[in-house]
This record gives C-alpha cells, structure tokens and sequence, in this order.
C-alpha cells in the first residue's frame, strides 16, 4: 500500500514538470462549470471578483494535501467575502463521484465536476494540482503547478493583496 501511495505521488510530481499553458498575465478563459449541487458557473459570473480556480483529482496524493490547506486555512478566511469566489474543480470527476468524495473528506467547499476535462484543457494539458488565482478584471496574477506549504502560503498572501 505504502509502495502505491508513493508510485502516485511520483507520477502527479513527474507530470508536473509539464508546461503550464495558461500563465500570469493571461486573461481568465471562458469556463463554464455546471454542477447539480452547486449549479452553474461562468466567466461572466466572476467579474469584479478575486477567484481562484483549483485543478484536481481525487487520486492524486499533493492535491489532497492542497485541499486540506483550502479546508483549513483559506475557506474559513474568504467563504464570506462577497469579493472572493472559489472553483475547486475535478478533473474527470462527476457530481456523484465528488459527493461520494466529500461525504469522506467532510470538506465546506463546493466542488464541480469536470468529467471529460472541459475546463482542465482551457487551463492545461497535464499535471494537477494547479491553482490559478484570477484579478477583478479577469487577468491571471498568480499560478502554481503542484503544491508545497510554502507556495500555499505564498497564494495566501496573493490573495489578501488582491482583496485590497
């Protein structure tokens, strides 16, 4: 069990290494989510909001250590700021595979599912998790590519400026 937990953090850490093809200074793409828990979300619906946009999978070991940090350290802060949206999306998940997933991880965050990567491919080709943190006016001002505390912490502090 050890050994499978470890081949998966390799295989999320090696597709890391991919490019990003949306970087700071790209304009937000025209995302559509659309989830039966959660409803419906689009571009249009996130101007003149801070928003970050989280890329993950259930299987994947660094994103559930990035969720952990959403669930306890950033959802708490800004759940209530009018200002700020969040979008934690799952790449190739459905409503029911992420409502399955939530009832065992007891996360407060709305999840939408992404089941055949729609919105992933705006954003990438490979490689989660990826975090995109998204101005008022639409443009990308900060974007990670796997997760550590310190880049976690970091996006914290991109955040708060971009509140300001």
């Amino acid at each position: 069990m050890k050994k499978l937990g470890l081949l998966l953090i390799m295989a999320c850490l090696t597709l890391g290494i991919q490019a990003q093809e949306i970087k700071v200074g790209d304009k937000l793409p025209n995302i559509k989510l659309s989830s039966a828990v959660y409803g419906n979300v689009s571009a249009a619906d996130l101007q003149g909001k801070v928003t970050l946009i989280s890329l993950f999978a259930t299987w994947c070991p660094p994103c559930q250590l990035e969720l952990a940090d959403v669930q306890s350290l950033l959802w708490p802060k800004y759940k209530d700021n009018k200002n700020f949206k969040l979008l934690v999306i799952g790449r190739e998940h459905t409503d029911e595979q992420l409502k399955v997933y939530n009832e065992k991880k007891k996360f407060t965050f709305p999840l939408y599912p992404d089941p055949k990567r729609e919105v992933f491919s705006l954003f990438a080709d490979k490689s989660i998790p990826r975090s995109y943190l998204i101005d008022k006016e639409g443009k990308v001002i900060y974007a990670t590519l796997g997760y550590t505390k310190e880049e976690f912490q970091l996006l914290l502090s991109k955040i708060e400026e971009a509140l300001k």
